[in-house]
């Protein structure tokens, strides 16, 4: 289908781009890859008067490693994510999950702020960032905050960025230990049916800290503590895997859609999850 008639802007710097989210108001949203708005806007699911694209603006495209803290500009496309080596080296679940994240067309130009920002509750990143605690900077008119990724997401395409803020950048601390995401969909290309990301250290044979964040089984991404808290201590063993899998379901909220039936997600994302914690009780 074609999209209703839109005014296109393009501007060069931060200040011109929140200037037009200001005039605009509700009437205006901007655009990273593209790759979640624009097939929205074509089914007429979205009505974009004012669409402002963010390619041209300076400075969104950094990746920083300094200081153990891992910054990324939320215009780092995914592409960048697998080959980046810096980045593959002190944060490798981001490359394993973003090899999942439908094809490489798409992966040239969907972007991390754009997989972040705008709150679909199928996106692969939005888990993997409240596995990996980070924080997601937003720049508004009144200048800019930093916002949890455990707190940002409200419901199905609701998060905590006001109309007139852009999410700039995310940040978190350089994980440690072993990692996993794993994701099971219906095709290649396909949002998840479920997807785990699992990031655990180990000490002295027993888990010393896990965190687990689960993707589209609720209408957000949902960070279980209480799975985390059910390996630590332990040696990771079927019964704390068990136990794991146990809390985690109490945590998710699936729905039937064309992806199955509630049973049968629950079901995929207890698998999904025992396997993401053996390769990163593996990798620790």
């Amino acid at each position: 289908m074609i999209p209703a008639a839109f005014d296109y802007y393009r501007p060069k710097n931060m200040d011109d781009v929140i200037a037009l989210l200001e005039e605009h108001g509700d009437d205006a949203r901007v655009m990273a890859g593209g790759h979640s708005l624009i097939p929205m806007m074509k089914l007429r699911m979205a009505e974009v008067p004012h669409l402002i694209d963010l390619q041209d603006v300076s400075g969104l495209g950094d990746i920083s490693i300094s200081g153990g803290r891992i910054s990324l500009g939320a215009m780092v496309s995914q592409h960048e994510l697998i080959n980046h080596e810096g980045l593959n080296a002190a944060a490798p679940i981001l490359r394993e999950a973003a090899l999942q994240i439908a094809d490489p067309q798409v992966r040239y130009m969907g972007t991390i702020g754009g997989n972040v920002a705008n709150g679909d509750p199928g996106n692969d990143m939005p888990g993997v960032m409240q596995c990996l605690d980070a924080e997601i900077e937003l720049l508004g008119p009144e200048g800019s905050r930093r916002v949890a990724a455990r707190n940002y997401y409200e419901s199905a395409y609701m998060t905590d960025r006001e109309d007139d803020e852009v999410l700039v950048s995310i940040s978190f601390n350089v994980p440690a230990g072993g990692f996993a995401y794993e994701k099971q969909k219906r095709k290649i290309g396909d949002y998840a049916t479920a997807a785990a990301a699992v990031q655990m250290t180990k000490s002295g044979g027993q888990v010393a800290s896990a965190s687990i964040a689960m993707t589209n089984l609720s209408d957000v991404p949902v960070w279980s503590e209480a799975a985390g808290a059910a390996l630590v201590g332990s040696a990771c063993g079927s019964a704390a895997v068990k136990a794991a899998v146990a809390a985690m379901l109490g945590d998710i909220d699936p729905t039937e859609d064309n992806r199955g039936p509630v049973a049968f997600k629950r079901h995929v994302a207890g698998i999904i999850l025992s396997r993401a914690i053996e390769r990163a009780w593996q990798r620790a």
